[in-house]
This record gives structure tokens, C-alpha cells and sequence, in this order.
């Protein structure tokens, strides 16, 4: 389904991903961990198509297009979804308006026709209720007010609603409590763990993992993958730290 190969990617005079090379099949779940500095968030920013984050070096497909030949809006029509270590507040704009036009954004590139207003609706219940959210907090502005907890939720909430076929997740455990941590992990299983769909779990930590259980995971440093193991691997690296698997 994703294919990347030896990807150099930069900010502006820094090279930061160094030869990178990854390949997720459909149905799998990827685990992504690494110190500070390693990579792992830009890889998210060069996937999504975030400016500033220049490619110099390498390929990226989806389903067997080229990604980085597609303008932001036209990955995500591809299907891909990008979550947010810090999901960002949007003043002035629905939840609901936001998602419908995303979503009828999205069909329209499909060919297929916007769905009413009356049929979002319905999707945005059962995706809510789903998640343990509240209808009336979808009507507020996006993410205007939320705790660090509920915009995580909110946004497996857009993640159901869109059904994307990719989903790159940048620490979508950060800033979650253990309640919270069970709720996300459980919407991500429940929406991503399809045969047809697969997963890009960006975290630092293991304890995301013993919710949503990868098929894979791999060590980032330096730029680059330098060690791929299976969940065993994660309990290795919160056991002995990266120092010594990362090189």
C-alpha cells in the first residue's frame, strides 16, 4: 500500500531523513519510534505534504501513485489521513460544517455525490457515540475549547468519518490519560484494522501499542530505519532505551 524508498527529506539546510525506506501492505499496522530529533515527525509533515518540508531525494507511492506528485488536499483524496500531536484549534468553523465538506470534498473526487446534510448527520452520530463524544461537541468550533484528551477524540472521530485507507498517527497518545489512551486505541482498531486499510503509529512511548498491537515496529535514528522488529521490540526499547538499538 505505501511504499517509500530511500527518502532524504530536508528543512530548509538540515537533512533530516537520511535514506529512509518503508513498506506498509494493506491490513498491517507500523509502529514508528525513535529519540528526539530522529525524524519521525517530519516523516508524518513529508507524507501529508506540510510546506516547508523538501524532498531531495527518493519516492513515495500509495496504492501505486506517486504521493509526492499530489498537491495536500489531493493526498488526502487518495486517502490519506495525518493526525496531529497537537491538533490545532480553528476558530470560526464548525466541527460539523468542517467534516461535511471534508467528506463531500472527498466523494466529489470519487465521482460520487455530496451526501446531505440529514446523511452526514447520521454518520457524525454513530462516529461520536462511538468515541464517548458528545453530538453538541461536534457543533462547537474545531477543537476550540477541548482538552488535550478530547481533541485526540475528536479526531478519531474524523478519522471514522473520512475512512481513509492510511493513516499516519503523530503521538496520538500524547497527553492522554489511561481512560483516554483505552478510548483512542479502541477507535483505531475499530477503524483501521480492515484489510483494505493500514496504519503509521509515530509514538515514543510502548504504551499505545498494548491497545493498538503492531505488526511491525521500527526503530527511526538518525534519519533512517535502523532496526525492525515485531511488539517485542517495543518492550526492548522501554526496557533499554534507544542509546544502544538505535545505532
Amino acid at each position: 500500500m505505501l511504499q517509500i524508498n530511500n527518502l532524504h527529506a530536508a528543512v530548509g539546510d538540515t537533512l533530516i531523513l537520511k535514506g529512509l525506506t518503508l513498506a506498509l501492505g494493506a491490513g498491517e499496522i507500523h509502529a514508528i519510534m525513535g529519540p528526539n530529533g530522529a525524524g519521525k515527525s517530519t516523516l508524518g509533515y513529508i507524507l501529508s505534504g506540510r510546506p516547508g518540508y523538501d524532498v531531495t531525494q527518493g519516492s513515495v507511492t500509495l496504492n501505486g501513485q506517486d504521493l509526492l506528485a499530489l498537491a495536500p488536499h489531493e493526498r488526502a483524496a487518495a486517502g490519506l489521513f495525518l493526525g496531529f500531536q497537537y491538533p490545532v484549534e480553528i476558530p470560526g468553523v464548525s466541527n460539523v460544517q468542517f467534516l461535511r465538506e471534508a467528506l463531500n470534498a472527498q466523494r466529489k473526487s470519487r465521482g460520487e455525490a455530496p451526501l446531505s446534510g440529514a446523511e452526514f448527520l447520521k454518520i457524525a452520530r454513530a462516529e461520536a457515540g462511538a468515541m464517548g463524544m458528545d453530538m453538541n461537541m461536534l457543533k462547537r468550533p474545531v477543537n476550540v475549547g477541548f482538552s488535550g484528551g478530547e481533541k485526540k477524540r475528536n479526531e478519531m472521530v474524523q478519522m471514522g468519518i473520512i475512512a481513509p485507507a492510511l493513516a499516519v498517527l503523530d503521538e496520538t497518545d500524547s497527553g492522554l490519560d489511561i481512560d483516554a489512551l483505552r478510548v483512542v486505541g479502541d477507535g483505531i482498531n475499530r477503524i483501521m484494522r480492515k484489510p483494505d486499510k493500514a496504519v503509521l503509529l509515530i509514538t515514543h512511548y510502548q504504551r499505545l501499542l498494548d491497545y493498538v498491537r503492531p505488526d511491525y515496529v521500527h526503530v527511526l535514528a538518525d534519519g533512517r530505519i535502523t532496526r525492525t522488529g515485531g511488539p517485542e521490540l517495543a518492550l526492548e526499547l522501554e526496557r533499554e532505551g534507544y542509546r544502544e538499538l538505535a545505532a
